[in-house]
């Protein structure tokens, strides 16, 4: 059974429907969660000159500490054991998926919950998947966790 279960995060509703199902396979296996949120800083390696790096770099771990926030309220209402640890991309050839299998490879997960916006097509290709390559290259199993349809419609 799962003991060390990895729920990676981003604060989109997919993201906290796999915030529950983590908690549910938690409690039934009595297992610990590892809650990691990323710092993509790649958009910081590309600086133009158009916008200060460290207001924007202080604006992504903002969302990153409102998310794992998020976790940590979950966890302590669901009685499950857990922490929350937020990560950064480390070069501009890193990107969240290998950070991603980076730290889970790290903490000995066993399974990874996270997930995904379900896109298809010309969206897919163009904005690309993190759970998809992700999944690619995983040691471990992953549940993949879609929000549901009405909360994931395009503005």
């Amino acid at each position: 059974m799962y003991r060390n279960i990895m729920l990676a995060v981003d604060g989109s509703s997919s993201s906290k429907r796999a915030i529950e199902e983590a908690l549910r396979l938690a409690a039934l296996a009595h297992a610990k969660i590892h809650a990691v949120y990323v710092v993509d800083k790649s958009a910081l390696f590309n600086y133009g000159g158009y916008y200060d790096p460290q207001a924007l770099l202080d604006a992504l771990r903002g969302d990153g500490r409102s998310a794992l926030g998020q976790v940590h309220a979950a966890l302590v209402a669901g009685g499950v054991q857990g922490e929350e640890e937020m990560v950064e991309t480390e070069s501009m050839a890193d990107d969240v998926a290998t950070c991603l299998q980076r730290h889970a490879e790290h903490i000995g997960a066993d399974l990874v919950v996270m997930g995904t916006h379900g896109r298809r097509g010309v969206p897919r290709l163009v904005l690309g998947s993190v759970s998809e390559r992700f999944l690619r290259f995983s040691t471990c199993p992953v549940m993949l966790v879609r929000a549901e349809p009405e909360a994931e419609q395009p503005a």
